[in-house]
């Protein structure tokens, strides 16, 4: 049998490392300690694994989770073997923290070590008026994977205040403390509005990941 199929490109890639891009869009994590992923995000595994629901771990994280956007759901993946995960064929990068944290857009988390700790934090400034917006904070020692609707660029917030649309904002230091503006004026709406109306605004020693895509969008509360 001939084919491209079987050229090294596409072949699996074999490492001793726990996490390993197989390419930019493709996720092989080796199981040892326990690993959170994105419900659904397995696209195939060798060996004996066990994927469970992961709950909130206490009642504070749990009523935030239901009371918010920013309810990403979670298994947890036990076992011994290989697992891949990949998320609409989006970009994938690796962050390793050691001992220090990032937030994170939700909607952009694909899989982190277990041992990691996490949260659900509320953006100053989001407002029942903007529908409320939240993010995951992941602190500690281990691997955090996280998903780009394109390939992703890298902005230093401490030279000058820097503005992202909040569906382009895919991650940032967690010692950034963003704020939401909008910059529509009461003449541009008069006149149907830009199509930009809300921002986060980073301004310190740290940075913001940004995908060229405003990605899906950004759930909303009713009734709050």
């Amino acid at each position: 049998m001939r084919s491209n199929l079987f050229e090294q490109q596409h072949a699996e890639v074999t490492t001793n490392q726990r996490f390993t891009l197989q390419s930019s869009k493709m996720l092989k994590v080796v199981l040892g300690p326990d690993l959170l992923a994105l419900k659904g995000s397995m696209v195939a595994y060798q060996g004996r694994v066990e994927f469970n629901h992961e709950g909130a771990g206490s009642v504070g994280k749990l009523v935030k989770r239901l009371v918010t956007s920013e309810d990403t759901p979670l298994m947890r993946v036990r076992g011994q073997g290989e697992v891949f995960f990949a998320n609409r064929a989006q970009n994938i990068f690796l962050v390793a923290l050691e001992g220090d944290a990032i937030s994170v857009n939700g909607t952009n988390l694909l899989a982190f070590d277990a041992e990691l700790s996490w949260d659900v934090r509320r953006v100053k400034g989001a407002g029942v008026a903007t529908g409320g917006l939240f993010n995951t904070e992941i602190g500690g020692h281990g691997t955090v994977a996280l998903t780009s609707d394109g390939d992703p660029l890298l902005l230093d917030c401490s030279q000058q205040p820097t503005c992202v649309d909040v569906q382009a904002a895919v991650a940032w230091s967690a010692n950034l403390v963003p704020q939401v503006v909008s910059s529509m004026n009461v003449r541009s709406l008069l006149r149907g509005g830009s199509g930009e109306a809300l921002q986060y605004a980073f301004h310190g020693p740290g940075f913001v990941v940004v995908q060229p895509s405003e990605g899906m969008p950004v759930a909303t509360q009713q009734g709050s």
